[in-house]
């Protein structure tokens, strides 16, 4: 006897001999995993996906080191303010004591306020210094002295910045403007491109809103922590509204595949077990759960739902041939737990598959999937059956006659089940000619699929669904409004109609030319940069020199003498320039952009917004490479663009790997198990047809490859290997014993009734996805639900047509001897 062989009897042995003991510690495991879910932690947003990558780091190093604006150790959050005219005095003394108000909460630790309304309070009164002594001189002002002070600011650069671009400096009028404060947090804080689903503005910014709420005007708040809030409250709010909408669908599907309310309940009781036992074991490793996991329970109801199927529909078909119930459940064993067998190493290969990637969630995600499908294999390969004997043998119902199963030969759906036989006797070859020319066709097109990370795709849509609004509690969703603030402010603000990317240069800052080779780097900048005037818009150490120079005589004859071209920026001495500037009340803005040793700089360029992620990052790359000395491009712009770039990377190398690991485990276990190695090559060929047909429809759909469903390609192989094993393993179960056509037809109708209800019962619990709150979910849901359904046409259609070629061609090598019409 063989390792297989062995193995399948022993597990026989212990669900028929010791049915009630495998009860038992099945429902015992269950309390135990159940203790873990009390352990389970959230992370969100995008941070966790750009921890780790080089442009991250660089982006975190420049952060650390430039100045209090971009300090670990302070935040700000942003006041949003709407009004007729938020420059009239009425607005103007209403912001300003909104201002006075925050800063008196001692809690919130704000450090700094800054707006409009202070500014021309200053302009006003240059000695109105605290924001009581401005609100008094806004407060003692004419209308005609806030217009003119108005005009006198329009005209200084950055002041038109806060405020929308309906802004009309002749008139004094602007519908909205944007106000800051700034925070004191504690050290550490997160200081990269992405944002978390944690932050310790969080608190900071609850406490503005409830100020702002109590103030009069139209406010919005603003900032890090809000974001972090909402992705944190996307998350709870899709399980509440999927989970449900899946439960149901499940259910009403499984009522018509099982048809037998004893069935539906161990199936669904086993359901619960798998996906207790995959995330009691997460919290008790301490994964986090992201919005990643969240499609691993449907993954595991995909998993789960087929292997209840199958043992449910096969143990009725021995039941049904006349076998008692004892010897109708050995059968099944024997048979299925070959075909799990095969199916959890293909599905555990397709899933680890992500672990290949550079990135963090997607290797948890593959991790968790990879785990889950073991368990699951565990639930319903030992679990099951045993709850099956022991709860007919305790309600009598052991001997009575059993459900018919789905895909009888007289059946609407038995019917329907034999077009993929019918298109195998007639025309094989012709079958699979035109189904290659498709998949080639389809492969071809979807070469060309976009690949995205964008935070849009973890923040819910600026307009919830009408269906969502009207779900009843618990079931509404959170009110969600960073999006719709994300657009009013890009919408509005002409300053936010343009990013920027950051060169961060580590070079001798006193080598006598470095400026001047920094400030050639700035001339005819690349088309997506910003440019007056054939120089890019940049802020950098230069342009402090510059501006200081024209509020300070004495620094500006240092500059010239030290200038000998004239153009501003000196090319001598230029150590004792920075240590002017160092002394100066320029220190604080200059050490935005050099450090104290003078060995590392950094130059922000503005960029078109409307130029693609991937053209401004290369654009920004090919400027640091012309840059001497070691300079690295960053920013959040180019942060994104590496982690887009990575996804693709991921998908492809998770394919790869899928595909060659899944297609080797296959040749192995068909060797093994039925002495046809190349029942694999067959095993596969569905997998290439559905996989193919999935990225020419994500394409068709302008579905892009994004941090989620760029998963879908190994979990395409892991869930859509699992049809065409039950087919092939079927056939090859019965092939030996029974004429060739005999054997694919009940193959077809058997297995085939048993793929029918698992497909739609597991599409439609995944492809209620759709309805998450969140754009990257709905896609996901949607993409994989297509791929379900892909596969299991794939498995029904083209199977039976491949396994004809493949018997010819070993009757033709003289393997096999010819059947009678083949």
């Amino acid at each position: 006897m063989d390792f297989v062989e062995w193995s399948v009897a022993a597990a026989d042995r212990l669900v028929v001999e010791h049915t009630r003991r495998v009860v038992i510690v099945g429902l015992l495991l269950t309390l135990v995993f159940g203790a873990g879910l009390g352990n389970l932690t959230t992370e969100s947003g995008t941070s966790q996906f750009t921890e780790g990558s080089p442009s991250e780091e660089a982006f975190e190093a420049v952060n650390e080191v430039f100045g209090p604006t971009f300090s670990a150790d302070t935040g700000s959050t942003t006041l949003i303010v709407k009004d007729r005219n938020v420059l009239s005095k009425p607005a103007l003394l209403r912001l300003l004591t909104l201002q006075e108000r925050l800063l008196e909460r001692e809690s919130l630790r704000i450090t700094e306020a800054s707006s409009v309304a202070r500014s021309i309070a200053q302009t006003i009164d240059p000695e109105a210094r605290t924001l009581a002594a401005q609100h008094d001189a806004i407060d003692r002002a004419t209308a005609r002295e806030i217009d003119r002070a108005v005009a006198e600011l329009a005209a200084r650069p950055g002041f038109s910045r806060s405020l929308s671009d309906d802004f009309n400096p002749e008139s004094a009028r602007a519908s909205a403007t944007i106000a800051t404060v700034t925070h004191e947090v504690p050290a550490g804080m997160g200081s990269g491109a992405g944002t978390s689903g944690e932050s310790p503005l969080q608190g900071y910014q609850t406490g503005v809103e409830s100020v702002a709420e109590r103030s009069p005007g139209d406010v919005t708040v603003f900032g890090q922590g809000v974001v972090a809030a909402e992705f944190q409250n996307v998350i709870l709010d899709s399980l509440v509204i999927v989970v449900p909408a899946a439960v149901v669908l499940i259910l009403l599907f499984l009522m018509v595949a099982y048809r037998d309310p004893v069935d539906l309940g161990l199936g669904v009781l086993a359901l619960l077990m798998a996906i207790v036992w995959t995330f009691g074991a997460v919290g008790l490793l301490g994964i986090p759960f992201t919005q990643m996991l969240i499609a691993v329970p449907p993954l595991l109801l995909a998993v789960g739902i087929d292997y209840g199927i199958h043992t449910i529909n096969r143990y009725r078909e021995e039941r049904v041939a006349g076998a008692r119930a004892q010897p109708a459940m050995r059968t099944t064993m024997a048979q299925l737990l070959v075909a799990f067998g095969i199916v959890t190493g293909t599905t555990v290969i397709g899933f680890s598959a992500n672990l290949t990637s550079d990135l963090g969630p997607i290797r948890d995600f593959g991790l968790v999937a990879a785990m889950g499908i073991v368990i699951t294999f565990g639930v319903f390969g030992i679990f099951l059956p045993a709850a099956k004997l022991f709860v007919d043998d305790w309600l009598g119902r052991s001997e009575r006659p059993a459900k018919r199963p789905l895909g009888a030969d007289d059946t609407a759906l038995g019917r329907v089940l034999a077009g993929g036989l019918v298109l195998a006797r007639r025309a094989p070859i012709a079958t699979l000619v035109v189904i290659a020319l498709l998949t080639a066709g389809a492969a071809a097109y979807g070469t060309g699929v976009d690949t995205s990370f964008n935070q849009d795709d973890f923040l819910p849509p600026e307009d919830t669904p009408a269906i969502l609004d009207r779900l009843p509690e618990p079931f509404a969703p959170s009110e969600y409004t960073v999006t719709g603030t994300i657009s009013f402010i890009e919408d509005r603000f002409a300053s936010d109609q343009q990013s920027s990317v950051t060169l961060y240069v580590e070079a001798p800052m006193r080598d006598p030319t470095q400026l001047e080779e920094l400030q050639h780097v700035n001339r005819n900048p690349p088309p997506a940069f910003v440019a007056t005037d054939r120089e890019a818009e940049v802020r950098w150490i230069g342009s402090v020199i510059q501006s200081h120079a024209a509020a300070s005589p004495a620094f500006a004859r240092l500059v010239a003498r030290n200038d000998p071209d004239g153009d501003g920026i000196p090319e001598q001495n230029l150590e004792a320039v920075y240590d002017a500037l160092m002394d100066s009340p320029a220190r604080q803005q200059a050490t935005q952009y050099i450090t104290s040793d003078y060995r590392r700089t950094r130059l922000v360029y503005q960029v078109d917004a409307d130029a693609s992620d991937a053209e401004i990052s290369g654009q920004a790359r090919r400027l640091a490479e012309d840059v001497r000395g070691d300079a690295t491009a960053t920013g959040q712009v180019v942060v994104f663009d590496a982690i887009s770039a990575t996804i693709l990377q991921s998908a492809i190398t998770s394919l790869v790997v899928a595909l060659v690991g899944t297609g080797a485990f296959l040749l192995v276990a068909y060797r093994i198990v039925e002495g046809r190695a190349t029942l694999g090559l067959v095993n596969l060929a569905p997998i290439l047809v559905s996989l193919a047909l999935i990225v020419g429809t994500m394409r068709a759909l302008g579905m892009p490859l994004n941090a989620l469903t760029a998963t879908i390609l190994s979990i395409a192989i892991g869930l859509g290997i699992d049809y065409s094993v039950h087919v092939v393993h079927r056939f090859a179960d019965e092939y030996p014993e029974r004429p060739f056509w005999d054997a694919l037809e009940d193959t077809v109708r058997g297995t085939g009734g048993a793929l029918t209800g698992s497909m739609v019962t597991t599409a439609s619990g995944i492809g209620v996805l759709v309805i998450a709150i969140t754009p990257i979910l709905g896609q996901f849901g949607l993409v994989t639900a297509m791929a379900i359904g892909y596969s299991y046409l794939a498995a029904m259609i083209v199977t039976p047509s491949v396994l004809v070629v493949w018997y010819r061609a070993r009757v033709a090598l003289g393997i096999d001897r010819p059947a009678p019409d083949i």
